[in-house]
């Protein structure tokens, strides 16, 4: 396969290597600087500590979402044999056509004419919200903030049952620890990952959902044939993780960076038509989910010539490509009037974010009514940052808000 690119290409004995741990403490907490050393190294670097390929700058990351054929989810998006067979069903992990006639299965609950008649619902939410924000003043910017719209709205969109919804949510935070390479983190999200498909099917076994949620519509899905249990189990298993922790951390790291540009700020209090617009941008410089594994299918020429060779676990990372600086100028600035539009957060091609739709609704709805009633955010403490494997995030993030 030929990429967008130089001609010819550098054999993968002479590609760029590292030995960078990049699934270390440091490198999880803070991954932005390790991931501009591997995109100075070039446009594929070997992974040594991990057999695997990191491409990490923008021009390769999209091309790579978009070409499934050769960048194939099919054998899992995760660095060890565990979660690949336990995610077998899940939709991530598969590629069209079987991937097409199960993301059909899903896509009517979150597509726009489905989400149209929320907007009402979410506004009014969001505006409760920031009103108990501004009261507040000091406030803790994932439990009473970044929490409420996924925990008390999109839990009942999806309709699981109120009895399990704390549990979900616990699990939830480190799922993805399981997509790892193998170690002690990646171990620990296993377990915590066999927890949570051991409730899920539970939950489909005994038809505890909310009648005319999304849960419920895949059940009746499953029941009329259209997808088997399995399959049906796996797909609920993503409603998990995509809802909750990818919307709850764009909605802290919202905070953070406003708080940090406050600037920023005032310029969306002066025009709030920027909402779109900064919720874009928030999930550019700090996507929740910063990285998924492939494997190549074929030998793959990358933008610089280097080459990927065929049945190597590759590693597409969409925060590395949306800080790349041969795509955006000033990466790591937060610009909410940005004039490149075009980013990776939300992912690309076949496995674009289904629920990117509701995401943004949520997004521009919290941070609409916020800048409403809160004249400046301040941090009011040290951020504690959640120490993940795939996800940024935050655990804590001590804020205090100016009401207007």
């Amino acid at each position: 396969m030929a990429w967008p690119g130089k001609c010819g290409g550098v054999t993968s004995s002479h590609a760029p290597r590292s030995d960078m741990d990049l699934y270390g403490d440091a490198a999880l907490i803070d991954p932005y600087p390790h991931y501009r050393a591997l995109r100075d190294l070039g446009s594929a670097v070997y992974l040594e500590r991990i057999d695997a390929w990191f491409i990490g700058r923008f021009t390769d990351v999209r091309a790579g979402l978009g070409d499934w054929r050769t960048f194939s989810s099919a054998q899992g998006i995760g660095l060890n044999p565990t979660i690949n067979a336990a995610w077998r069903e899940a939709l991530i992990c598969q590629d069209p056509p079987i991937h097409t006639e199960r993301r059909k299965v899903m896509a009517p609950a979150l597509g726009a004419s489905a989400l149209k008649p929320l907007e009402a619902t979410i506004g009014a939410r969001a505006d409760a919200l920031a009103a108990r924000i501004a009261e507040m003043g000091c406030f803790d910017g994932v439990a009473d903030f970044a929490h409420d719209l996924p925990i008390n709205l999109v839990m009942d969109l999806i309709g699981w049952p109120d009895d399990v919804r704390p549990g979900l949510l616990a699990i939830a935070d480190g799922a993805w620890n399981a997509a790892g390479p193998m170690n002690a983190r990646t171990e620990q999200g296993l377990a915590t990952l066999a927890a949570m498909m051991a409730l899920i099917a539970d939950i489909y076994d005994a038809n505890r959902v909310t009648p005319g949620g999304f849960a419920s519509q895949l059940i009746e899905a499953a029941h009329a044939g259209v997808i088997n249990r399995e399959t049906a189990i796996g797909m609920l298993a993503g409603y998990i993780v995509a809802a909750f922790e990818t919307t709850i951390a764009a909605m802290a790291s919202g905070l953070a960076l406003f708080a940090a540009n406050p600037a920023e700020w005032g310029k969306f209090r002066n025009d709030p038509a920027l909402a779109v617009h900064a919720a874009n941008e928030i999930v550019r410089i700090d996507p929740p989910l910063q990285l998924f594994a492939r494997v190549a299918t074929a030998d793959a020429t990358l933008s610089d010539g280097t080459v990927v060779p065929a049945s190597a676990r590759v590693i597409l990372s969409y925060a590395s490509a949306n800080r790349d600086e041969r795509a955006f100028a000033a990466p790591d600035a937060f610009r909410i009037d940005r004039r490149e539009r075009l980013q990776l957060g939300f992912g690309h091609g076949p496995h674009g974010c289904l629920g990117q739709a509701l995401a943004r609704m949520e997004l521009v709805a919290v941070f609409t009514a916020l800048a409403r009633r809160v004249r400046r955010l301040e941090l009011n403490g040290t951020p504690q940052r959640i120490v993940n494997n795939v996800t940024l995030g935050f655990a804590h993030l001590p804020m205090r808000a100016i009401a207007a």
